[in-house]
């Protein structure tokens, strides 16, 4: 019984770690037609613009809150299942709950640790002609979601180039 039991705790960290190495940054606030609350009812510059190439790109974008996150529930699940198995392996004992509550909880934060800093997620990068200037604009999005001709760009704070998708993309069935 006691072995089933270890086994069983081994078998939670385990699969806990796999969910946890499975955490990802969800890029989607970073696409050209998502707003924050503070660019509402704000009045913003928009040209139109000519995309003369739409082609994929990859974009490097911060991981850092979903990997603290992971160690964070790693170490409590860890913790939980190190301490079932320090309590059973131990014959009940306070120690061996004790030692196995510590021993999971640093594993499972370890787990958690293995969450990358950076994901790669998946853009487009646009060149586009504006009056008599080409410029390229690399963006969060998908390539489907825009097709060379007139397009809409929004220029929401110094530098900043949001162009609005002119494309839809098939509908998934």
């Amino acid at each position: 019984m006691k072995l089933k039991m270890k086994a069983l705790c081994v078998s939670a960290i385990t699969a806990s770690s796999i969910i946890i190495s499975g955490c990802q940054a969800n890029a989607d606030s970073y696409a050209a037609d998502v707003y924050d609350t503070g660019q509402l009812n704000a009045k913003q510059e928009t040209k139109t613009i000519n995309i003369i190439s739409v082609l994929p790109a990859k974009v490097a974008v911060d991981n850092k809150s979903n990997k603290e996150a992971a160690q964070m529930f790693g170490a409590i699940l860890g913790a939980v299942a190190g301490g079932i198995a320090g309590h059973n392996v131990g014959s009940g004992s306070g120690a061996g709950t004790a030692a196995g509550a510590a021993g999971g909880g640093a594993l499972g934060a370890a787990a958690g640790s293995m969450v990358k800093d950076k994901v790669i997620v998946g853009g487009v990068s646009l060149t586009y002609k504006e009056d008599n200037k080409v410029f390229t604009s690399t963006q969060v999005g998908r390539t489907c979601q825009f097709a060379p001709g007139v397009a809409v760009v929004i220029t929401t704070k110094t530098n900043e180039t949001r162009i609005q998708p002119n494309a839809a993309c098939p509908d998934k069935k």
